[in-house]
């Protein structure tokens, strides 16, 4: 009896000891399958995120590609208008290469006719003058005249341009040397207009009669400059005195 008892009782030890070992083992298989559950769902809820994000990528992608193209054709845009301003630079040195050669032509076209018609101007005054030499002094035409013989003079000249001064004086005139009279400024005047000098910085050396009432010479000169000039006027009645005939003197005799 005693020993049935206590296989028995080893019997209950072994099946609690299996269905403890059935309990874990069916806890474990539990826990694995949600586990396994639960990573599945993880998965598909990232398959299910990142096919979204893959996507816009792509869509991003493709938007990035469209102004990379556009950059290819405005590269392709830049070479050919690199091209076409080479091009216009080659035909604008051409033209301008030819224009320097048109103004070279010029220029010599132009050298030739002034020379021409500079020469042509000189023979021409040359035939038309054959005793007198012309030059201009201000306004006034001067043309070399034969002298009077004088060893002091230099150059003798007159000008059909010389005008009577005027004056302010009426009546019958009376010639006076009397200095700052009314007619020895006025014979000033028209003794500085003869020699082309201003008036108010002419000296006045000396002042005589010219053999006649009405006329007059002056030996004057500019300022300090030694070129001294014998100046001849007469009266106009009505219009004052006028020049008539200036000398250039080689020294002045006056001095």
């Amino acid at each position: 009896m005693g020993s049935r008892f206590n296989q028995r009782d080893q019997k209950r030890k072994v099946n609690k000891i299996y269905n403890i070992a059935i309990t874990v083992v069916s806890i474990l298989i539990v826990i694995v399958a949600v586990s396994i559950f639960l990573s599945d769902d993880g998965t598909d809820t990232e398959k299910a995120t990142t096919e979204p994000k893959q996507t816009v990528e792509k869509d991003e992608k493709k938007k990035v590609d469209k102004p990379a193209g556009k950059e290819e054709d405005t590269d392709l845009t830049k070479e050919d208008e690199d091209e076409d301003s080479k091009a216009t630079e080659e035909g604008t040195e051409e033209n301008t290469e030819d224009g320097t050669d048109t103004d070279e032509n010029t220029d010599t076209n132009t050298d030739t006719n002034t020379d021409t018609n500079t020469d042509t101007n000189t023979d021409s005054n040359k035939d038309t003058n054959p005793d007198a030499d012309t030059e201009k002094t201000g306004d006034a035409e001067l043309v070399e005249v034969e002298g009077s013989g004088d060893g002091n003079v230099a150059t003798t000249y007159t000008s059909e341009s010389w005008k009577p001064v005027g004056t302010e004086q009426s009546g019958k005139h009376t010639t006076s040397f009397q200095k700052n009279s009314v007619d020895w400024n006025e014979m000033s005047k028209a003794i500085a207009h003869g020699a082309g000098i201003d008036q108010g910085n002419m000296r006045l050396w000396w002042l005589q009669n010219g053999g006649s009432p009405n006329t007059a010479i002056g030996t004057v000169s500019e300022g300090d400059n030694p070129k001294t000039f014998r100046v001849y006027i007469e009266w106009v009645d009505g219009s004052g005195w006028k020049p008539v005939k200036v000398e250039e003197l080689k020294t002045n005799d006056k001095k």
